[in-house]
């Protein structure tokens, strides 16, 4: 709440105009930006394994112009506001608002809109509204189909399989991923769900609540992605518990000289990829040719 006017008297608000300005138009900027390279990230991962794309070939032909599509629109978007003064203080924070005092042309006790434009803050929502569900539509519908895509070819690994292998063993890469998959989708859906029905409601608690959860779609993703390691971590070292592994995965690298754990940059005993990490890096063959399993080679 400090960004917010001094004026409206919330607690630790020590702001004033521009600086509510700008937390409005971070907060816009970075909710839409962050809904439209989730999206990015799945249209990724989509490319590279069900369509074979190499990342080098992702880079040229839809990293650089997705960058400059996605910054250009959001920021667009979130500078609309900033110029109509939409940006007003909303239940301890600043975001799509308008100010309504008493009008002085008009009939006495008359209220009018001192500050913003109800047009913009409508807009502005409705595209929130259809972008959080385009979101979820597309990251939900392109997660599927990766896992589908792995599975068929798991099966098609099967004419390859020989020496009896059960059916839990040739289906154990399409279970990691769709593990990891599914925690992905669990994420964005736990951030921006509560954005739908925050969309269009004026109430206090449903828009804190949004404003709650949407930023925090990276840190679960961050905790989804380093998953695999840490449960590998707990793997080798058992007893361990699963903040703990958290810990010495993510933990940043300090030099052996002023370390006090003991585990330095020179060290590398404690962590390597598990085969989640790189599930993309091993499921990128082409439709044509069925890789053969280490079951094969006798």
């Amino acid at each position: 709440t400090w960004m917010t006017p001094k004026e409206t008297e919330w607690l630790w608000a020590v702001g004033n105009t521009a600086s509510c300005n700008a937390q409005g138009f971070f907060i816009v900027f970075g909710a839409l930006g962050e809904g439209l390279y989730q999206m990015a990230i799945s249209l990724n991962i989509l490319l590279l394994i069900n369509f074979g794309w190499k990342q080098e070939q992702f880079a040229k032909k839809v990293e650089r112009p997705m960058h400059f599509i996605i910054i250009t629109y959001v920021l667009t978007i979130a500078i609309i506001p900033l110029v109509s003064e939409t940006y007003n203080p909303l239940c301890g924070t600043c975001f799509l608002n308008v100010i309504w005092d008493t009008c002085s042309t008009k009939d006495e006790g008359e209220l009018c809109i001192v500050r913003g434009n109800e047009q913009v803050v409508t807009v502005i929502r409705l595209i929130a509204f259809a972008l959080i569900l385009i979101v979820l539509i597309f990251c939900t519908v392109a997660m599927v189909w990766v896992y589908l895509h792995v599975r068929r070819q798991e099966m098609r690994n099967r004419r390859y399989i020989f020496g009896g292998s059960n059916n839990t063993e040739n289906h154990r890469e399409s279970r990691r991923i769709r593990k990891i998959l599914f925690l992905y989708t669990l994420s964005l859906y736990f951030s921006y769900a509560p954005g739908l029905f925050a969309a269009f409601a004026n109430k206090p608690i449903s828009a804190s609540i949004s404003r709650t959860f949407v930023p925090l779609l990276g840190f679960w993703n961050m905790l989804v992605y380093f998953l695999p390691n840490c449960l590998k971590y707990q793997r080798d070292h058992p007893g361990t518990w699963l903040v703990t592994a958290y810990f010495r995965v993510v933990r940043p690298c300090a030099p052996c000289a002023v370390s006090v754990s003991g585990m330095c940059c020179g060290q590398k005993e404690d962590v390597e990829d598990a085969p989640e990490m790189n599930f993309a890096k091993y499921n990128t063959t082409n439709e044509q040719t069925a890789p053969i399993s280490d079951d094969t080679e006798a």
